[in-house]
């Protein structure tokens, strides 16, 4: 499950530099699937159809928390200077019932660096079923709003609402939509990113 996915897309680097970093889970990682056919891939294919002169680095990793996207987050700004950071955490966090304080920490010190770095930030959201308890449930799921207001950043609605309950969008795992919900989540991200690039 922690398989280390790094991917450059594409190999070459953008006319004006502008890059756009994702640090995400296996819901970003191309889990269950070709790595052409994960919306980060379609992202860059999007971007570079519609001439925006942007290059996407995927860095996530399937099983990753928010301490471990904190650890790696300083490399990643320093490395790739980006315009964009879209942070696809705390789904793991949440699933493993760690402290809402603790995962909530972890992203708001990521949203922090990144701002500092000179980027713009996406947050999106993550939702945990309730049968981790309602005041769990309730705070881990207020967690992503209440940062997007408190600093000011751009708030992406939890990327499965529309796709979990629907046929063929979700793995037999319940968990990781299909390569076939893989185009419905560009369109989430595209309708909040497109504004920032």
């Amino acid at each position: 499950m922690l398989c280390l996915l790094i991917c450059l897309l594409p190999a070459w680097v953008a006319a004006d530099g502008k890059t756009i970093v994702i640090v995400g889970d296996s819901l970003s990682a191309a889990y269950g699937m070709e790595l052409s056919e994960s919306w980060p891939s379609l992202l860059q294919q999007r971007l570079d159809q519609d001439g925006h002169a942007y290059r996407v680095f995927n860095s996530s990793i399937a099983g990753e928390t928010t301490q471990g996207g904190l650890t790696r987050l300083p490399r990643l700004l320093e490395q790739h200077e980006p315009e964009i950071v879209i942070v696809e955490l705390g789904g793991n966090d949440g699933l493993r019932g760690l402290p809402i304080e603790v995962t909530r920490g972890n992203l708001s010190s990521m949203i922090e660096q990144s701002l500092a770095a000179g980027a713009k930030v996406l947050l999106a959201e993550m939702r945990i079923p309730p049968n981790y308890g309602r005041t769990y449930t309730e705070q881990f799921n207020g967690t992503y709003a209440e940062l997007a207001g408190q600093h000011g950043i751009v708030l992406l609605p939890f990327l499965l609402q529309d796709i979990a309950l629907e046929p063929g969008l979700m793995q037999a795992d319940g968990i990781h939509p299909t390569a076939a919900a893989q185009p419905i989540i560009l369109d989430q991200f595209w309708a909040a990113l497109e504004p920032l690039l």
